[in-house]
């Protein structure tokens, strides 16, 4: 059974913070919400945690798996931003983007894209989210909770509890998560493409 943390959104419980962060470290797989919707994570080298997750989207290795950063300076050991993207990514952060970029060295290949060696890279702007970043002290390994089938993405913690109990380890609720995924805008050809439209503006990459 998944463990149920509920958080205040503004002020997050420091020892709740710490226990969630030690389990992602012990390769827990834990459900979180961001200012886009609720979202699946795991620890970045997790195998694990990256099988979980495929089999829980039925996704294929063509899938963009996230990582989830606390601020630029650790987004940009990830990824390779030249000056014009840089400036793009710099306005739009914090926020409800997603951003797929070429990978660094530092991105372990089994998260890439197997043939663009791309990844996708994210700053939430979202307290619990930022506060259990401080702690784990590295990105989290995060794809969006959207379940087959379905067209939206999950948003409430409780319903996760519910729904995914045996399949998760720890469901993070602090009752202000977003409601629409992230926008998600490719560089990696060194043009902005839209790829999806979500909670993100997109008139800046237009």
């Amino acid at each position: 059974m998944a463990k149920y943390f509920d958080v205040h959104p503004d002020n997050p419980q420091p020892r709740t913070i710490s226990q969630v962060a030690e389990s992602i470290r012990s390769d827990a797989l834990i459900a979180y919400p961001t200012d886009s919707c609720y979202a699946l994570g795991c620890r970045l080298g997790s195998r694990d945690g990256i099988d979980r997750i495929r089999t829980i989207r039925k996704l294929d290795d063509r899938h963009h798996f996230t990582l989830v950063c606390r601020d630029f300076a650790q987004l940009g050991q990830f990824v390779r931003i030249d000056n014009d993207v840089f400036r793009a990514v710099k306005a739009s952060t914090p926020g409800s983007y997603t951003f797929i970029l070429p990978a660094t060295k530092e991105v372990p290949r089994m998260l890439q894209h197997p043939k663009k060696k791309t990844v996708g890279v994210r700053i939430p702007d979202h307290v619990v989210t930022q506060a259990l970043l401080a702690e784990l002290g590295e990105p989290l390994l995060s794809s969006t909770l959207l379940l087959p089938g379905e067209e939206e993405p999950m948003t409430q913690g409780w319903e996760i509890k519910d729904r995914l109990d045996h399949v998760v380890d720890a469901v993070l609720d602090s009752g202000d998560c977003g409601t629409e995924p992230t926008t998600v805008i490719d560089f990696s050809g060194g043009e902005a493409e839209i790829v999806r439209r979500g909670a993100g503006d997109t008139s800046r990459f237009e």
